[in-house]
């Protein structure tokens, strides 16, 4: 089969992998599915690639296959779909009940972004508009079609695929890609879990793959202690807390918002930290934990065995609050000892700009960065030690205290990338690395190649490989 790396490529986000399988006579049979559809995010040269024109025609595209719900996988559907496709989005039954909360809050955010910037003249176009709007969305939603793991199933002729759990979020999947005809195999991790998520079970081994397309996100590092995170978590919000604070929590949606609370409900339980209000102020955010919640209550299989047997509790927390308008929202600027766990991950948009915005000056509080921080993006910036940081189109102090926090990352590192990968018996002869900035793919790959003897590429964009 020929593979071409429409995204993914050079970031962590972005991923689009185009699968073609080939003729007898080695040709392309005329057939193409997609592996994930994702939203470039981060710098304004890297989100600029969303405005490019597809380098192919949708509408040529029979089926898509996604690996998991987070927006930089899923997230440019809708304009993939107003540019023409029409084929089935294949994916996980979790995933198809929270790509639905992504993209409607995606396009709603766009539509408001750009209603904002158009009302307060901060943006450099005359006529700012969004990428997709909710219409569009609301077209790519239809065209979900769940797959229950383990299930083989043909999106087109000559390919056979499957799905196993990933460990990463809910739904995250590990997808095999078998050409019948020549009797190849190439597996995709996904964004693959670390085997010690605090809800989900670990992710499926790769089997008699050929070749194997592996993220990379941190590729260069491992992660940190996370008793010894969770200990520096705990002085620092009981610190911020004590001074009468605010601990704003930049988090993304799905998955991570509810490791959080299962944390802060362990060190309340144990005492490590103050009963002080807990808010969480994202429409998206609490709709997924609703499906979360669903999940242990239905005794799902990708849910563990440990958080079956303790409940729903373990992320139900009693001093949970659900800030679920704008007015909810805004009054949580005004700062307090209260801890808020907002959307996005990486301060790009959502209602955690405004915190920031409203906070960030103030050194009784503390920011919170616990999850991945592309270059470029306002986590990063506050991460890199910046004065000020630009928020809608206004230059805001940064005074309060910026922490970061690893233990809460559900991507594999470094050692547990090759750990999965050596999994695989036997080793498969080709490896692609993507899904990870430069510094991070390159890493990897000099490693996989050192210590394990494979062909390993890191591609470029628009680069087509053969399996």
């Amino acid at each position: 089969m020929l593979l071409t790396f429409l995204g993914g490529v050079g970031t962590v986000t972005g991923s689009k992998t185009l699968v073609e399988p080939e003729s007898p006579g080695g040709a392309p049979n005329g057939h193409r599915i997609l592996v994930d559809c994702g939203l470039f995010q981060g710098p304004s040269e890297v989100r600029s690639r969303n405005w490019d024109a597809f380098p192919i025609d949708p509408a040529t595209i029979d089926a898509i296959v996604l690996t998991h719900a987070h927006l930089d996988h899923c997230g440019y559907l809708p304009a993939l779909v107003r540019d023409g496709f029409a084929g089935s989005v294949y994916c996980s039954p979790n995933t198809a009940a929270l790509v639905p909360i992504i993209l409607r809050d995606s396009a709603r955010l766009q539509e408001e972004d750009t209603a904002w910037a158009r009302r307060k003249g901060f943006s450099r176009h005359r006529d700012p508009r969004a990428l997709y709007d909710s219409e569009d969305a609301e077209r790519a939603i239809a065209l979900l079609q769940p797959i229950e793991f383990g299930r083989d199933f043909s999106p087109v002729p000559d390919l056979t695929v499957r799905l196993d759990i990933g460990g990463h979020i809910l739904g995250s999947s590990v997808v095999t890609i078998h050409e019948t005809s020549r009797d190849r195999t190439t597996v995709f991790s996904g964004d693959l879990g670390r085997g010690n998520h605090p809800l989900l079970e670990p992710p499926a081994p790769p089997c008699g793959a050929d070749a194997i397309i592996l993220e990379s996100t941190y590729g260069d590092r491992g992660h940190d202690d996370v008793d010894a995170e969770m200990d520096e978590m705990a002085m620092v919000i009981t610190r911020t807390l004590k001074r009468g604070g605010t601990v704003v929590i930049p988090a993304f949606a799905v998955d991570r918002t509810e490791v959080l609370l299962s944390a802060l409900r362990r060190l309340q339980d144990q005492q490590r930290i103050p009963v002080a209000p807990i808010h969480v102020d994202s429409p998206m955010a609490l709709a997924a934990l609703r499906v979360y919640l669903d999940a242990i209550r239905d005794q799902d299989a990708e849910i563990s065995t440990a958080v079956l047997a303790e409940g729903s509790d373990v992320i139900d927390l009693p001093n949970l609050h659900e800030a679920t308008t704008p007015t909810d929202s805004m009054a949580l600027d005004r700062g307090g000892a209260r801890i808020i766990i907002s959307a996005s991950g990486m301060g790009t948009g959502g209602r955690v700009t405004h915190h920031l915005k409203a906070l960030l000056p103030d050194r009784d509080n503390c920011i919170l960065l616990v999850g991945f921080q592309a270059v470029g993006t306002p986590g990063r910036m506050l991460l890199d030690g910046a004065h000020e940081i630009k928020i809608h189109g206004q230059y805001v102090p940064v005074r309060a205290e910026i922490v970061e926090i690893e233990a809460f990352s559900v991507h594999a590192d470094a050692d547990e990338l090759v750990r999965w990968l050596t999994s695989c018996q036997p080793l498969p002869s080709q490896v692609f690395i993507n899904h990870g900035e430069p510094e991070s793919a390159q890493s990897l790959a000099e490693r996989i190649r050192r210590e394990l003897d494979i062909a390993v590429d890191v591609p470029e964009m628009g680069e087509r490989v053969r399996v």
